[in-house]
């Protein structure tokens, strides 16, 4: 693991687990740097020596009886506001689709071997990181073929276009460009959900 990997922010840890897929919790003020579709990874504790590669496929804030009474009520004063935003620990949720991980150094595409354990931390993938995983789109066969209640094809445009924006500037459309051949040949009986892609990561 590179030194820009341990900089990387941790969004959360692991609540709940399997070989497809994780939740991680997080405090609401902490919810700053994830988003739909970032790569995400999980850093192995000393029992596991496999770092699990996720794409984040949900995002969601529970709320509370504090945070009912506040809605209910009339002119919530800022300081209140604040105060609920950042000093109690309002529960956050962070769904995760597993398409890759790393053991040994080693990048692999498929489901991991076993999930990640309880309490290990979550971080955002770096840079260089994103750009090894995605020389090779065969996570993208993972996502789509995935039996989650989420929408896998903005999921997929998401990652794609992650995964575009790291590269250089001269590098993106070609990138797309192979993207959109590999979804052609994993969507050939498919062309309604393959133009939908194809649309949603078509450059403007």
């Amino acid at each position: 693991m590179n030194e820009d990997t341990l900089q990387q922010p941790v969004i959360g840890s692991v609540l709940r687990a399997s070989t497809v897929g994780f939740v991680c919790g997080t405090r609401s003020q902490e919810i700053v740097h994830p988003s739909f579709g970032a790569f995400v990874r999980t850093r192995h504790g000393q029992l596991n020596d496999i770092d699990v590669i996720g794409l984040i496929h949900a995002i969601s804030i529970d709320d509370d009886p504090l945070v009912r009474q506040l809605i209910l009520a009339n002119n919530i004063k800022p300081s209140v506001e604040r105060d609920q935003r950042e000093n109690r620990m309002v529960p956050v949720e962070i769904g995760v689709v597993n398409v890759g991980y790393v053991q040994v150094g080693h990048i692999y595409h498929n489901l991991p071997p076993r999930p990640p354990l309880s309490l290990d931390p979550v971080q955002l993938c770096d840079t260089e990181t994103i750009l090894r995983f995605t020389e090779r789109l065969d996570f993208l066969r993972l996502v789509l073929n995935a039996n989650g209640d989420f929408p896998t094809e903005e999921l997929v445009a998401a990652a794609l276009l992650q995964a575009a924006s790291v590269r250089p500037p001269g590098e993106r459309l070609d990138f797309l460009i192979g993207a959109g051949r590999r979804l052609t040949g994993l969507l050939a009986n498919d062309l309604p959900r393959l133009q939908h892609v194809l649309q949603l990561i078509k450059p403007t």
